[in-house]
């Protein structure tokens, strides 16, 4: 049974054109989701094949009944691992699109929104593992000072760590609303909103190890596209485009692109588009979510 306005996808067309399909090719959707860049996918594929990976395990109910498609419940960091086991080897196409779906943040159970009382979760995998009330409640201060600074931004890193060790001394942070309640003390006026959007998504890139996995994800990339094959990456935050940018960029994600002896860069993608792309003011009318997301487009070369 699918799973209605699971999630609208972003840039849904300039993702496509940027795999540049070959309807007999083998491509890899990272984050299923809602399946929205899957299926214009196979639209364009005949002899092919596309490998869709998620692990949240929700994400199973919007898989297409269709022989030219397979769903591996995964996270992305492994993903070059589950297609040796399919026997791929190589594949002409990889897309990822980094933001959190529409139905993990209306899920009040899962912890992510800001918006709904629920249980401070955040797990992308349901599975088991770290959750951010684990981080709240046993990361010692200068743990969350660091988090909330370098994940989340915030200009008041130091003392809102300071407040959580202080607060589950005498009670553990346990649903969302008892976090919001002790962020409201520290919030600039009038920008609350963004404050606890900041926090959040320090604690959820922590829980995940989103920046991690993003690294391991850039890395086999590498390694698993075929020469002139297309990698397609939208992030929604300057962490994560950072080192998408730097990668595809420089072949790596800190420092000084390197050169060969005769000046020529070293690296093994080349950027298609030379800034990212970002979406037109129709779409973020219809779609608040696509204001943020930026779309980076390589080649291998």
């Amino acid at each position: 049974m699918t799973v209605h306005n699971y999630h609208i996808p972003v840039m849904l067309g300039p993702c496509i054109e940027g795999l540049a399909i070959d309807p007999k090719g083998v491509y890899v959707d990272l984050t299923f989701g809602g399946g929205g860049h899957s299926k214009e996918i196979l639209k364009k594929l005949n002899e092919g094949h596309l490998y869709g990976f998620d692990q949240d395990v929700d994400a199973e109910a919007n898989v297409p009944d269709d022989p030219r498609f397979t769903f591996v419940q995964a996270n992305f960091r492994d993903f070059k691992k589950y297609l040796r086991l399919y026997g791929v080897a190589q594949v002409d196409g990889i897309l990822a699109d980094l933001g959190i779906s529409s139905h993990q943040i209306d899920e009040p159970q899962r912890g992510f929104s800001t918006r709904f009382e629920g249980e401070l979760d955040m797990r992308m995998s349901q599975s088991g593992g770290l959750s951010a009330k684990d981080v709240l409640n046993t990361y010692e201060e200068s743990r969350l000072h660091k988090i909330f600074g370098i994940y989340g931004e915030i200009k008041n890193a130091k003392t809102l760590a300071q407040a959580v060790v202080a607060e589950r001394a005498l009670q553990p942070f346990t649903t969302t609303e008892s976090f919001k309640r002790l962020l409201q003390k520290f919030a600039p006026r009038g920008k609350e909103f963004k404050y606890f959007a900041q926090v959040f998504q320090a604690l959820r890139i922590e829980v995940n190890d989103e920046l991690g996995a993003l690294e391991e994800m850039l890395l086999q990339a590498v390694e698993v596209l075929k020469p002139g094959g297309r990698l397609v990456i939208m992030s929604y935050h300057s962490l994560e485009d950072r080192l998408v940018k730097n990668f595809i960029n420089k072949g790596k994600f800190q420092g000084e692109v390197e050169k060969d002896f005769y000046g020529n860069l070293i690296r093994p993608l080349e950027p298609v588009t030379r800034k990212a792309v970002t979406a037109e003011a129709d779409e973020i009318k219809e779609n608040i979510r696509a204001r943020s997301a930026k779309l980076r487009i390589a080649k291998k070369l």
